[in-house]
């Protein structure tokens, strides 16, 4: 009789290379690893054998760059959606399509359970998890971290559990924080970042250089738009990955995207993260400058209330949520205009206006001048105003009443 089987979200670190005997011991099943591409960079040469030698029958390593950039940051990007005033949610979306792939091989392997290593004080145990049941809600969840008969509540006790099972385990030197890669963003949290009464050491960014060490001459970047969707940098088009690429090579230079925010993590804990988001920033202050010339006021601000909302489901792990799939439907209508080429400057650590061209541009200079023309006549005001003013100026007439007696 053949075992059951477990799909496990595998990175080769410590932590889940631990699970895979892990699950076999308590679980009495087939592990078959799963190691998602999202542009880590990190080095993949040998997961392979590591994976299958710590006791996995098999391990998918699936290049999901392009589908991500596509499919899950390009239409946040399009929502302007970001949480609490500054992230921009670059591990939030990149767990849902990492759970997506699991299930998706789950059901190639006739699998009936997931697990993943996310521990039970974060937010990426609700965007695993909620990402299966929308999904496959049958399948069967493992959370070893919340699992009672999990005891390996420390480094340490990882480190006698490889050791006692023959688990390889790099030797290196670790970074006292604690980090997260994909091609949009890198996350740092732990280590010298929990005193909020203290600077971000220098040392902690690794994706883009210290406001110090940024570049002293300013750089201008192009970047054009077709309906709210980067297609080229400086008059070069890209695809989705080596657009983001290209920006993150160009930012990282000036010190562009680095935040420093004390958020409110889902579970109710403030934690405080740094992040370095230098392509991602660059595309949000673009997008934004050319939405002020291709959007009315109504539905600019309408956007602008819907991201809030957008942004939150996305933290939430409610990525595949109805709601989610709708709200896209209305920015990409409302982005049909969105066409056209936004120029920026960069210089430590700021993003500045350059110009901005568009098809659909709803600025026009004689209009906004302080010259007339046969557009407007500034004499038809003052029945505007005598109008629009009628409710203030009956209040004013009832609080003189009112003052009076």
């Amino acid at each position: 009789m053949s075992k059951p089987k477990v799909v496990l979200a595998y990175s080769g670190g410590l932590d889940t290379s631990v699970m895979i005997p892990w699950l076999k011991e308590h679980y009495a099943c087939d592990v078959v690893a799963m190691c998602a591409d999202l542009g880590q960079e990190q080095e993949l040469d040998g997961l392979e054998e590591k994976a299958l030698k710590t006791g996995a029958i098999k391990l998918y390593i699936e290049d999901l760059r392009e589908t991500f950039v596509r499919d899950y940051i390009f239409p946040t990007l399009k929502a302007g959606a970001i949480y609490e005033r500054k992230y921009l949610l670059g591990t939030s979306f990149a767990r849902p399509i990492i759970a997506k792939r699991q299930v998706e091989i789950a059901q190639r392997e006739g699998a009936t359970m997931v697990a993943h290593g996310a521990t039970g004080k974060g937010n990426d145990q609700v965007r695993f998890e909620l990402t299966y049941m929308a999904l496959n809600p049958d399948l069967t969840i493992i959370a070893p971290w919340k699992d009672v008969k999990w005891d390996l509540n420390s480094r340490e006790a990882c480190l006698e559990y490889a050791a006692k099972h023959n688990v390889p385990v790099t030797q290196s030197k670790k970074r006292i924080y604690s980090e997260d890669r994909n091609i949009w963003h890198i996350s740092h949290e732990g280590g010298a970042l929990e005193d909020i009464g203290l600077e971000a050491p220098a040392d902690v960014y690794t994706l883009s250089k210290t406001l110090e060490a940024a570049s002293d001459r300013p750089e201008y970047v192009d970047i054009e738009f077709e309906q709210g969707v980067p297609v080229s940098v400086n008059g070069q088009p890209l695809g989705p990955v080596a657009l983001i690429d290209a920006l993150n090579k160009i930012g990282a230079e000036h010190a562009i995207g680095q935040l420093d925010l004390i958020e409110n993590r889902l579970v109710g804990i403030k934690s405080r993260g740094v992040y370095e988001t230098p392509g991602g920033a660059i595309l949000v202050e673009a997008i934004r400058r050319l939405e002020q010339v291709v959007m009315d006021r109504d539905s600019l601000r309408e956007k602008d209330r819907l991201a809030i909302t957008y942004a939150d489901l996305v933290y939430d792990g409610r990525w595949f949520a109805p709601l989610r799939e709708s709200l896209d439907a209305f920015f990409t209508q409302l982005h049909r205009r969105t066409t056209g080429k936004v120029r920026v400057k960069l210089y430590k650590g700021n993003i500045v206006p350059a110009g901005v061209w568009s098809p659909y541009s709803a600025y026009i200079q004689d209009l906004a001048s302080f010259t007339d023309t046969h557009f407007y006549d500034q004499k038809d005001a003052i029945g505007f105003i005598r109008i629009y003013g009628l409710p203030t100026k009956v209040s004013g007439m009832v609080g003189r009443k009112g003052v009076q007696s």
